[in-house]
């Protein structure tokens, strides 16, 4: 069982304007993995918000997974991808290339997600889009190798071999 966080970056949200229904399909989609989410919070679209709350879920929390949704588009809001770089030690292109092209079959939009992820110490932080749809196509586009992933990052095995 992972330990999952989920932050959602949104002005709306953290004023109480805006019910965060993207982070309903994320804890659902997480427990029907088996996984727990520990920690959940709703920050605004601020840099220092982002980058602190993502360091507190990953220093004092211990998260396996963060998962961020919204913030990823090109408002001058729009800033969750700065604030994950600035925290992550390293970055893991792989999951949001398969995020954006399997919503390209859905949408030429998709080209326009600057969705990042990467490591920090022993945690994974993916950057979500911030609409339900996206969130449960990009998540179902990844859910598969994730365990893999998060199995090597933690030291739960140190096998990266594959039998097919």
């Amino acid at each position: 069982m992972y330990r999952v966080g989920i932050l959602t970056a949104s002005d709306k949200g953290a004023a109480g304007q805006r019910e965060d229904l993207s982070a309903g399909v994320i804890k659902e989609i997480i427990s029907s993995a088996g996984w727990r989410v520990d920690d959940y919070r709703i920050v605004p679209d601020d840099l220092d918000a982002i980058r602190d709350a993502l360091i507190d879920m990953v220093d004092r929390e211990k998260l396996d997974l963060v998962l961020t949704t919204g913030g990823t588009g090109f408002s001058p809001r729009d800033i969750t991808p700065e604030a994950t770089k600035a925290v992550i030690d390293r970055e893991v292109p792989g999951i949001p290339e398969v995020m954006r092209a399997v919503s390209l079959k859905k949408t030429s939009r998709a080209m326009l997600s600057r969705a990042v992820a990467g490591i920090r110490k022993s945690t994974l932080i993916i950057n979500l889009p911030g609409s339900q749809k996206a969130v449960r196509e990009c998540l179902d586009a990844i859910m598969d190798s994730l365990p893999h992933g998060l199995e090597i990052l933690t030291g739960r095995t140190g096998e990266c071999g594959h039998s097919a």
